[in-house]
């Protein structure tokens, strides 16, 4: 149970503490934010409202131990890693359990949530022993005019403070995606968890402190954006920030000033279905990409553009398997579950309501109770309805039919994002060419968009973010180049 046996010390009452230099500590403030279940839309928890003075203290403490922990041998750092991972997978239902009542993410997901957290963990421990144990060693007279006088070592050396800002929709991965990599590389590391999903996180900070990490290494601070959020993003104690979200990206880029920023903001991912497109295929990826998790992924699907020939095709059989999902609570392991909260629906049924001003074709009649939104396909969409281009993230999907590959991808291409994409067609030339001609981070081939496997490089481009994550990205975006040159009397030369 979440809060009880080896969690019981993170929580104070019916208030969950943060944690601050290997300890759970209650805020000064005396103030406490609420979590609210999607589901119930009661107040499910409760956590700290930390100040600006803790984090000034949280800062303080993080760099000082960053600076031994540099020292520590690459192994070491693994093999806490490797503990840190083993101890989440051993604790999954718990953390599975806040997952379901903080996000209204269904109870099989959110299990899996946490086993591919704690898989990510340990692959990064690898990875970051081979990548980082390597350098380069260059000379000098391979540059026009020189001699070889010069012998240049290169390693990768930590940048120092990274503040990771993961998401609601993956509190724990997309936070140990982000933790993993920092550690390794020798890094501290803050951590601002959504407010949604921030009590599955302070479960998962727990397993890193069980594995017995040095205090003051890693810090989670809760609390509101609108006190703490611009004071840590702007904390001067800060070398790099790695933030999952959506708008509020944006205005970070603005203010951080001269720290390493990975983004990842949304995206409103297309799905291209030529004529020659295994259809069924199409449309099982359709229904999985679109409403998986009710919608809530950034690399959902967000709008079909299907060739008008096979169009009526492709839409009957997306209909028939929307038919087929489960709706209801996330206990129950339905398909559908309710949305994030009140604002989430409240938003999603503005998009629903313009196009049906505008008189786009209702595939399923609108139903909503609460934050739970039945699935619902819309066909007939045009550019002019909202729901062409803005991103609903929720349980609807719009269909827009063409007349060329070309009208697809200019569509895709117009938009503000740039996150992902996906072409159907058994032509693997045609598959290239709109793939090269898309203009977004990653194009899937004969699939739905997807974050991952999480190795693989994840990044968008235009509003979509800025830089590339993955485990061997997020490593070396973690670390900086460090050079030493030697300095020879005289040209020295290997005899062959």
């Amino acid at each position: 149970m979440a809060g009880n046996g080896v969690f019981a010390e993170i929580i104070d009452g019916e208030v969950y503490k943060y944690y601050c230099e290997g300890e759970w500590r209650k805020s000064a403030s005396g103030k406490s934010v609420a979590i609210i279940n999607p589901t119930t839309r009661k107040t499910q928890y409760k956590v700290q409202a930390c100040t600006q003075e803790e984090v000034n203290k949280v800062m303080e403490i993080a760099k000082a131990a960053q600076k031994s922990w540099a020292k520590t041998p690459l192994w070491k750092r693994a093999e806490l890693l490797h503990k840190a991972a083993a101890i989440l997978k051993e604790h999954k239902a718990p953390i599975a359990e806040c997952l379901v009542k903080e996000i209204a993410k269904p109870a099989k997901d959110a299990v899996t949530e946490v086993v591919r957290s704690g898989d990510l963990v340990s692959y990064t421990a690898e990875e970051g022993v081979r990548i980082l144990g390597e350098g380069k060693f260059l000379v000098s007279d391979s540059f026009p005019g020189n001699e070889r006088t010069k012998y240049c070592l290169t390693s990768k050396i930590p940048l120092g403070v990274i503040l990771a800002i993961p998401p609601f929709n993956y509190p724990v991965n997309l936070a140990v995606s982000k933790i993993a990599p920092a550690l390794i590389a020798g890094n501290s590391l803050v951590l601002k968890p959504p407010t949604q999903g921030a009590v599955a996180a302070l479960h998962m900070v727990h397993c890193f402190h069980l594995a017995g990490f040095p205090k003051g290494l890693i810090s989670c601070v809760t609390g509101k954006g609108s006190e703490i959020g611009d004071f840590l993003t702007m904390h001067p104690g800060v070398n790099c920030i790695s933030f999952t979200g959506g708008d509020t990206g944006v205005a970070i880029s603005k203010k951080a000033g001269m720290v390493p920023l990975q983004m990842e903001l949304g995206g409103k991912d297309a799905c291209i279905v030529l004529e020659d497109a295994d259809l069924d295929l199409a449309a099982g990826n359709i229904v999985k990409g679109g409403f998986s998790y009710s919608g809530q992924r950034c690399t959902a699907v967000k709008v079909v553009l299907v060739m008008e020939s096979v169009a009526d095709t492709l839409v009957e059989k997306v209909n028939a398997k929307v038919a087929k999902l489960t709706v209801g609570p996330p206990e129950d392991n339905c398909d559908i579950t309710p949305v994030v909260s009140e604002s989430s629906a409240n938003f999603i049924e503005g998009l629903v309501m313009d196009a049906k001003e505008k008189d786009a074709t209702f595939c399923q009649p609108y139903k909503r109770e609460g934050n739970l939104i039945w699935p619902l396909l819309l066909d007939n969409v045009r550019p002019d309805m909202r729901i062409a281009w803005e991103e609903p993230f929720g349980p609807v999907l719009p269909v827009i039919r063409i007349n060329s590959v070309e009208e697809g991808i200019h569509h895709c291409n117009a938009s503000n994002f740039g996150l992902q994409g996906c072409v159907f067609t058994k032509d693997i030339n045609k598959a290239i060419l709109i793939s090269d001609a898309m203009e977004t981070g990653t194009v899937q081939i004969n699939s739905a968009p997807a974050r991952g496997p999480d190795h693989f490089p994840f990044q968008g481009i235009k509003d979509s973010g800025i830089g590339s994550q993955g485990i061997t990205n997020s490593i070396n975006m973690m670390t900086k180049v460090k050079t030493t040159v030697i300095n020879l009397p005289t040209p020295s030369y290997t005899m062959g």
